[in-house]
């Protein structure tokens, strides 16, 4: 029993989240397993990005539990869950997040450096990232000076800094045209693979069905349907 504890990364057990009148998130309970790659798909404001910000601590619910990498997100202030998310948590967004000023390489060393690595050393691991994943040619290159796909490639860098537990994608692909898409959707597979756990929030169920070996599916704030998917 114990053993099949730890495999557990995520677990939602009952979580609601009340914005005045309306239940973004009704009484939803969900297992997330070392090494899974699961999707949520379902229409807009069915609680799926309420769902992703519960379990990257950037919202509390309002009833329920949620315990991450053996962490009770509930018995953590606002400090602690800062300090969580930047050590066992990765996120990649929509629109890559960067910071402007900061060219690639600095962008994703910073995410190390803030949980006090030192410069040398974070920049060390951001190089061998920037690399790995194709794009070390642009580690001088600002943000706005690269492409859709190099800035999601420097974004997936950054997130994947500090080795974190979960990797959570929110719409990682929905501001690439199809052949970067392409490419990410690639990235994320190859990451799984090599044991990265995965929750990706999308529209897209192309992607689900590439990336993904488990698809929720939301509806009003629950989850309406949970089904196994063979990666196409």
């Amino acid at each position: 029993m114990r053993e099949r504890a730890e495999q557990v990364v995520v677990r939602l057990d009952g979580v609601s989240r009340q914005y005045g009148e309306t239940a973004a998130l009704d009484g939803v309970s969900l297992e997330i397993r070392a090494g899974e790659a699961v999707a949520v798909m379902g229409p807009s404001g069915c609680g799926k990005s309420t769902l992703l910000n519960m379990i990257a601590g950037l919202d509390r619910p309002t009833g329920g539990e949620i315990v991450v990498n053996g962490q009770d997100l509930g018995r953590l202030g606002e400090t602690g869950l800062t300090l969580f998310r930047r050590r066992h948590i990765g996120m990649v967004f929509q629109f890559f997040n960067l910071i402007d000023d900061l060219p690639a390489l600095d962008n994703v060393a910073l995410s190390a450096q803030l949980t006090g690595v030192s410069g040398r050393q974070a920049r060390r691991r951001a190089l061998e990232l920037l690399d790995e994943l194709g794009v070390a040619g642009r580690k001088d290159a600002y943000p706005a000076t690269l492409s859709g796909g190099e800035r999601q490639r420097v974004a997936v860098a950054r997130a994947l800094m500090n080795r974190p537990a979960l990797l959570l994608a929110d719409e990682p692909t929905g501001a690439l045209d199809s052949r970067s898409g392409e490419q990410v959707m690639d990235l994320l597979i190859d990451l799984n693979q090599i044991g990265q756990t995965l929750l990706i929030v999308t529209h897209d169920p192309g992607l689900a069905t590439r990336c993904a070996n488990r698809l929720i599916e939301m509806a009003d704030g629950r989850v309406a349907r949970e089904s196994a998917l063979e990666r196409s």
